[in-house]
């Protein structure tokens, strides 16, 4: 099964399924903050709007470019294009990383210290993984490249596609859970994001070393 998730059109279409969700509210936050539009439940981030649109607009096109990034047909053909996506894709994942922290320091939390702390951790992390794949890029190391490329989407898309864990839930319990339990399972699935990234580049560098 997991095989199946280092093939190039599978894994760029589990990747566009996974983060549907967060890209289309991402987008719609990119027309509600400049409109002031934001629902109520987000009106306290309205003390820091350029970080809050930086942050849903880098995460919009680190999202989009994500799937495209990781598609080996694509980059067989469209070597160029795809030199030139990444760089937006690092651009943007170093932005949403950075007004990620902006965000922590500029609004009041209303999570727990644990999720907090989560937050600030995996910016960090998102940052030195986007910069090593660039270094491993430019010494054309493309093994340690993609593995850390693929470590960096697994951290910044992690707490994103939490709604795939959280609706469910809803529609078992009828109503969402919050507190702590939102919180411990917000993080729990980040991390069980980025350990799926993990097994993708273990399953990768086995398929190259018997290629």
């Amino acid at each position: 099964m997991i095989r199946l998730f280092v093939r190039p059109m599978p894994l760029a279409l589990i990747l566009i399924f996974a983060t549907f969700i967060p890209m289309l509210m991402a987008g719609v936050r990119i027309v509600q903050i400049p409109a002031e539009l934001l629902p109520e439940d987000s009106l306290r981030l309205t003390v820091a709007p350029v970080s809050h649109w930086l942050h849903s607009i880098a995460g919009l096109l680190f999202g989009l470019l994500g799937p495209l990034q990781f598609a080996r047909a694509l980059r067989a053909r469209f070597g160029v294009l795809h030199r030139l996506s990444g760089r937006v894709f690092v651009v943007a994942g170093l932005g949403m990383a950075l007004s990620g922290l902006a965000l922590l320091a500029q609004v009041e939390s209303i999570a727990t210290a644990l999720l907090d702390i989560a937050r600030a951790a995996f910016s960090v992390a998102l940052f030195v993984a986007l910069v090593l794949g660039v270094r491993a890029a430019r010494v054309r190391d493309r093994s340690t490249h993609r593995a850390w490329m693929i470590r960096a989407y697994a951290i910044g898309m992690g707490g994103a596609t939490v709604a795939l864990v959280m609706f469910p839930i809803y529609l078992i319990n009828g109503a969402p859970i919050t507190g702590h339990a939102s919180d411990l399972v917000f993080v729990s699935w980040w991390l069980v994001t980025i350990g799926l990234g993990e097994r993708v580049i273990a399953q990768t560098r086995h398929k190259e070393v018997y290629q």
